[in-house]
């Protein structure tokens, strides 16, 4: 059977060079002459932020320019919820150790990626393709098929389309159907208007409230990460998991604060040996968050 070709996107989502021109009006054009929304020029400017191997043919649509991960953060989820299970194997080991001592000392190991995770909304696969570098399952989910082939797309030119199962599909119609290790969610925050407010309403998000996605997330993992905008309440994110254990962390890069990263139950626990990509200031309380220390 022969090897499968990758898909040819147009033009307009590739680029070499860091020229722009000025397009007519409300567009810019971009050095390969693709003329594209005036709002999308400082997205395209940032856009080895987003993919470090974007000039190899990385595929995007304007939703996804407003929605993609940048680079940075998206590789320190992935690789602390990676952290996380190998700790766990550790904890394991070690009480199976003082229970029934082996004959020979053993030595503890790292082992990333024997681990499932669903990504609920994955978009054109900026985080599913972190994920998938660091572990052994990902279940990439999106209601949008265009999207979903951008990122089986991209997953490929990263080399790890392999190790994501992309399903076409409401991830709250399909949440009943999943079980797995750890649930990621980013819901539609309702494009770049959602900057307007001063703090992010998370009972008005798009289609669900933040609770409900949460409720349906909890049908597949009890261990789930919510990636929200930077303007969200702390507090209200932290109340959405009452008795849980919660970590509040706000990710910067380059200095500027671009999201909220909410991590309940054992993903909170976790530890942040090795995960520095990021400039990551975190807060962490048992069982409710009361404040964000910077």
């Amino acid at each position: 059977m022969g090897k499968r070709k990758r898909k040819q996107f147009q033009p307009a989502h590739m680029a070499t060079t860091n020229g722009v021109e000025a397009g007519g009006g409300d567009t810019f054009v971009t050095p390969q002459g693709q003329e594209m929304p005036a709002a999308l020029e400082k997205y395209w400017r940032q856009r080895y932020n987003f993919f470090w191997r974007f000039d190899e043919g990385i595929a995007i649509d304007e939703e996804g320019w407003y929605s993609v991960t940048p680079e940075a953060i998206a590789e320190d989820t992935a690789k602390r919820i990676a952290q996380l299970h190998n700790q766990q194997q550790h904890n394991q080991q070690q009480l199976h150790s003082q229970r029934r001592p082996p004959k020979k000392k053993q030595q503890w190991v790292p082992d990333f990626g024997r681990i499932c995770i669903v990504e609920a909304f994955c978009g054109v696969g900026g985080n599913a393709i972190k994920f998938a570098e660091w572990c052994e399952h990902v279940i990439a989910i999106d209601i949008d098929p265009g999207r979903l082939e951008m990122a089986r797309h991209n997953a490929e030119i990263y080399g790890v389309a392999d190790r994501i199962e992309f399903i076409l599909g409401d991830f709250y119609q399909l949440a009943p159907m999943l079980k797995a290790d750890v649930v990621f969610m980013s819901p539609p925050w309702g494009g770049p208007e959602y900057l307007g407010a001063e703090v992010f309403d998370l009972n008005k998000m798009p289609f669900h409230s933040a609770q409900e996605w949460l409720d349906r997330a909890r049908m597949v993992s009890k261990n789930i990460v919510y990636f929200m905008p930077k303007n969200c309440d702390p507090v209200q994110l932290a109340d959405l998991y009452p008795g849980a254990p919660c970590e509040i962390e706000l990710n910067y890069t380059n200095g500027f604060l671009k999201a909220v990263t909410a991590y309940y139950n054992d993903v909170a626990l976790s530890d942040e040996g090795g995960c520095n990509s990021t400039d990551r200031r975190v807060y962490r309380r048992p069982s409710h968050c009361k404040s964000i220390a910077n």
